[in-house]
C-alpha cells in the first residue's frame, strides 16, 4: 500500500508526574507546575520520537485546564521549549478534549492544513490543594497583556439544565450513582450483589494501574476494601465510595506529537514510533440528563462507536487493545454495554481514574499515550480508546494501530442522528405534585459517613420526569440496602419524595 505523505500519524508521546515526596515539592513554589509538567512530557514525547528537539511547529494546544490559569499557557510552553508555534491554543473542557483534539489534528494534517502539532495537558491539583491547606499563596507565572490570548479549539456545551441547577445536581459524583442505581435495577441484580459486582470491576482496573510506571497509584487493592466503607474509603455518593470516584487530586503531564507522514520522514524518525489513526468520531447525548430517555443506556456510544469501526473497516471483535474512559463504574458499564464488549474483559490499559490518576480533563491524553506504547509492543493488534466529558455526555473516539488504515483517516460527527432520538420532557415541581416511579437516586453521605441527601429520578404517569430530593436519613440508610428502583413515590410541592 502507498502510504499519502499526508496521512495523519502520531510520533512520540510522555507522560511526567510529581508526588508530595518529590524533592520538587519540598517548597510549593519551586514544585512543578502544570506548564512544567507540560514541558517535561513534551520533552519525553520528543525523545520518544527519536528526535533530539522539536522543530517549528503548525499548533501547539493545551487541554483546558483547572488547577491554575495562565492566561495562555501554550505561550509559556513554547517559551520553556525554545520552539516557535503559529498557533497558541487552550481548549475547552471536558474528559473528551484530549482525543477530540487528535480527531481535529489528524484531520487537519490529512487536509494539508498542518503537518506537525504538539498537544499536551497538565495539572498540579495536589499541589495547589496542599499549599492552600498551608497557608501558602502560589506564585506560579501567568503571560501578561503583551502575550495574544490564545487560540480557543474544541466544542463548548453546557450540559446543566434549570431543572438540575434548581435541585443542586450539578456535579458528577451525584450524576453517577444514579446511573448506577438505574444499571443495577436493569440487570436484576440485589444491592449486595451489584456491589460486590462493580468492586471486583475496579479491583481489576487497580491491578493494571499497579503495574504502570505512569499510573499516580500503583496498589493495588481487592474488591472487599474497594466496596467497604472505612475512614480511608469514606462512602460519599452510594453506592459509591471513594475508591469508586475519580481521583484527581494528581500533579501529571502529558503531551503527544502528531504530524505528516511527510514530515516524519523528512525528520527522521524512524518507523517503529509511528502509529497510524484510522478513524475518529465525536458526539454527545442529549446534554441534560433530565432530557436523557433513560440513564441505563447511552445511545451516542454506541452510534459513535459503532462509526468508529465502521470508518476503520473493523469490528469490535478486532480490537485487542482498549481503554475506556473510567471515572466511576457506571461509566465503563454503559461505554462496554454499548461498544459490545464483555464487561470481564481488560478494559483499561492505564488503571483508571481512581487509580491511575484522574488530572481533570486530561486523563485520555495519558490513555492514548499508553495504548500507543502497548501497540508498538503488539504490532499486530488494533487499539481503540473512548473519552468522554460531563455526564457521559461528551464522547470522543478512536481507532490506533501500527498498520496503516485500509483507507484514509475518516472522521465522523454524527450529531444529527443523536438529536433525534427520544428524549424526556421535565416537569417542573409543580406539576410533578402527586404519584410517580423511582427511576434512579444516589444517597450522598457526609463526611462522617451518614446518609445526608437523597436526590431521586422520578418518571410520572405521561413519560414526564421529575425530580425528588429527601433529607429523611432512615429513608436514605434504607436506600444502601434495599432496592428502590421501580418502588412508587409520592413527590410533594415542594418536591421531596415520600416513599409509599
Amino acid at each position: 500500500m502507498t502510504l499519502s505523505p499526508k496521512t495523519p500519524i502520531l510520533v512520540g508521546s510522555g507522560q511526567s508526574l510529581q508526588r508530595p515526596n518529590d524533592p520538587r515539592t519540598a517548597s510549593f513554589n519551586t514544585a512543578a507546575d502544570p506548564v512544567a509538567l507540560m514541558v517535561e512530557a513534551i520533552r519525553l514525547a520528543t525523545a520518544d520520537a527519536g528526535l533530539t528537539s522539536l522543530p517549528a511547529l503548525d499548533a501547539l494546544r493545551v487541554v483546558g485546564l483547572l488547577s491554575w490559569k495562565y492566561g495562555n499557557p501554550a505561550w509559556l510552553i513554547a517559551q520553556d521549549l525554545g520552539v516557535s508555534s503559529r498557533e497558541y491554543a487552550l481548549s475547552a473542557m471536558g474528559g473528551n478534549t484530549p482525543q477530540s483534539l487528535v480527531n481535529a489534528a489528524a484531520t487537519e494534517i490529512q487536509n494539508g492544513q498542518a503537518d506537525i502539532i504538539v498537544l499536551t495537558g497538565g495539572e498540579s491539583t495536589r499541589t495547589k490543594a496542599r499549599a492552600k491547606k498551608a497557608g501558602a499563596e502560589l506564585t506560579w507565572r501567568k503571560t501578561g497583556a503583551d502575550v495574544p490570548a490564545p487560540t480557543a479549539v474544541g466544542e463548548d456545551l453546557v450540559m446543566v439544565s434549570e431543572y438540575e441547577i434548581q435541585r443542586k445536581i450539578v456535579m458528577p459524583v451525584q450524576v453517577y450513582p444514579m446511573f448506577e442505581t438505574a444499571i443495577r435495577a436493569r440487570a436484576g441484580r440485589s444491592v449486595q450483589d451489584h456491589q460486590k459486582h462493580i468492586s471486583e470491576l475496579w479491583s481489576r482496573f487497580s491491578n493494571v494501574a499497579a503495574k504502570n510506571p505512569n499510573a499516580w497509584s500503583q496498589n493495588a487493592v481487592s474488591a472487599e476494601d474497594i466496596r467497604t466503607a472505612s475512614p480511608s474509603n469514606r462512602m460519599i455518593g452510594f453506592p459509591y465510595p471513594k475508591f469508586m470516584n475519580s481521583n484527581n487530586d494528581v500533579d501529571m503531564g502529558a503531551a503527544l506529537i502528531m504530524c505528516s507522514v511527510e514530515k516524519a520522514e523528512a525528520l527522521g524518525i524512524p518507523r517503529d514510533r509511528w502509529i497510524f489513526i484510522h478513524s475518529g468520531t465525536d458526539c454527545h447525548e442529549h446534554q441534560f440528563i433530565s432530557e436523557r430517555w433513560t440513564f441505563a443506556e447511552t445511545p451516542a456510544i454506541e452510534l459513535g462507536g459503532k462509526l468508529a469501526l465502521q470508518n476503520a473497516g473493523v469490528g469490535i471483535d478486532d480490537i485487542g487493545i482498549v481503554d475506556l474512559y473510567s471515572c466511576f463504574p457506571a461509566a465503563v458499564q454503559l461505554g462496554a454495554q454499548s461498544l459490545g464488549l464483555d464487561i470481564n474483559a481488560q478494559l483499561t490499559r492505564t488503571g483508571g481514574l481512581p487509580f491511575a490518576g484522574g488530572p481533570w480533563n486530561n486523563y485520555v491524553m495519558h490513555a492514548i499515550a499508553t495504548v500507543m506504547n502497548d501497540l508498538r509492543n503488539a504490532p499486530n493488534e488494533l487499539g481503540l480508546v473512548w473519552a468522554n466529558g460531563g455526564y457521559t455526555t461528551k464522547h470522543a473516539f478512536g481507532v490506533y494501530s501500527t498498520q496503516p488504515p485500509k483507507e484514509a483517516f475518516k472522521h465522523a460527527y454524527p450529531q444529527d442522528q443523536i438529536d433525534a432520538m427520544p428524549r424526556r420532557s421535565v416537569a417542573k415541581a409543580a406539576e410533578a405534585v402527586g404519584p410517580a416511579t423511582l427511576e434512579a437516586y444516589s444517597v450522598m453521605h457526609d463526611r462522617d459517613g451518614k446518609p445526608a441527601m437523597v436526590h431521586a429520578a422520578c418518571l410520572l404517569a405521561d413519560g414526564r420526569r421529575a425530580w425528588g430530593e429527601s433529607t429523611d436519613a432512615t429513608l436514605g440508610s434504607a436506600m444502601c440496602t434495599e432496592e428502590f428502583v421501580g418502588r412508587a413515590v409520592e413527590l410533594d410541592a415542594a418536591g421531596v419524595v415520600h416513599v409509599k
